[in-house]
């Protein structure tokens, strides 16, 4: 029997049904808007065959849990037992750094991690802590070419970067270095950026920051050592400048672990212009996670 996804709690509030892909439309197979109008509708006729393509593709391509496969009501969506797995983080959190907060003091809050260091970005957002079945997905992504997770991905992105998003002018990702994005083929990170662009109607910038040098592998690497493997890899060249010139930017990563390259490529937005820079990713290494390779 085909599986529907669940939410967090026995009673989810709605935005997180639309974070599971549960009874909410797919904004890319039932319509577009039209841009120059965004009040407009499709017509009944459109609809009509959107229904019945969608229909044909289900038949095609039956829906599964985009983790473990089992058969699904729903594309983009997991199963309930894949879904409760997910360490998804909620508030309380730190303002700065977005690592989740013992407990609800009832304002904004920086930890004492975010006071003794802070960072130079504003602020941080993650969707859940990098561990179980979220490190699998990103992985999956990121080094077995599946994309198919990624309208997911997005989706909860912008609900977990909603009040980033609201303030942001363009959407950035944190680029790969030419030699490794010919091996890898795609940047990870710039998938999940023109997703959450997309949702979020905000211009995508893949090409303005630019990784200048390789780095060794950040696997095993303490945070000194990591922060120098990073230092100055970034730049945004002179030609792109006035693209991020006075502009908010959203920076986007697919895991945060120490911060050592969010870091390292907000401080080249910073010296190239940019107002601001906000930092939202898939996954966020915490404490219980620390140990876990990238």
């Amino acid at each position: 029997m085909a599986k529907t996804g669940i939410s967090f709690c026995d009673n989810p509030e709605p935005e997180f049904y639309k974070m599971a892909g549960i009874g909410t439309p797919d904004p890319i197979r039932d319509f577009e808007p039209d841009a120059k109008n965004p009040h407009h509708k499709p017509s009944a006729l459109r609809r009509l065959a959107s229904t019945a393509v969608t229909h044909i593709i289900d038949i095609v391509t039956p829906p599964v849990c985009l983790h473990c496969h089992e058969p699904m009501t729903a594309h983009d969506t997991l199963c309930p037992t894949c879904w409760s797995s997910i360490d998804f983080i909620r508030p309380p959190l730190c303002e700065r750094l977005g690592i989740p907060l013992p407990y609800d003091v009832g304002t904004e809050t920086i930890s004492a991690k975010a006071a003794a260091n802070p960072p130079n970005y504003a602020r941080a957002r993650a969707v859940a802590r990098y561990d179980g079945v979220m490190r699998h997905m990103i992985h999956d992504l990121k080094f077995h070419d599946r994309h198919d997770a990624r309208k997911l991905f997005g989706r909860w992105m912008c609900e977990t970067g909603r009040h980033l998003i609201a303030d942001a002018d363009i959407v950035v990702p944190v680029p790969l270095h030419r030699l490794k994005l010919l091996r890898r083929r795609f940047n990870q990170s710039a998938l999940l950026a023109a997703e959450v662009a997309r949702s979020a109607n905000l211009p995508h910038a893949p090409l303005v920051l630019v990784r200048t040098r390789t780095t060794t592998p950040q696997v095993g690497l303490t945070r000194i050592q990591r922060q120098q493997n990073v230092s100055g890899a970034f730049t945004v060249p002179s030609k792109s400048r006035s693209v991020i010139q006075c502009r908010r930017v959203l920076l986007i990563d697919d895991v945060i672990t120490t911060g050592a390259t969010i870091s390292a490529a907000t401080k080249a937005l910073l010296e190239a212009g940019a107002t601001s820079v906000d930092v939202l990713s898939l996954g966020l290494v915490t404490d219980t996670a620390a140990s876990i390779g990238l």
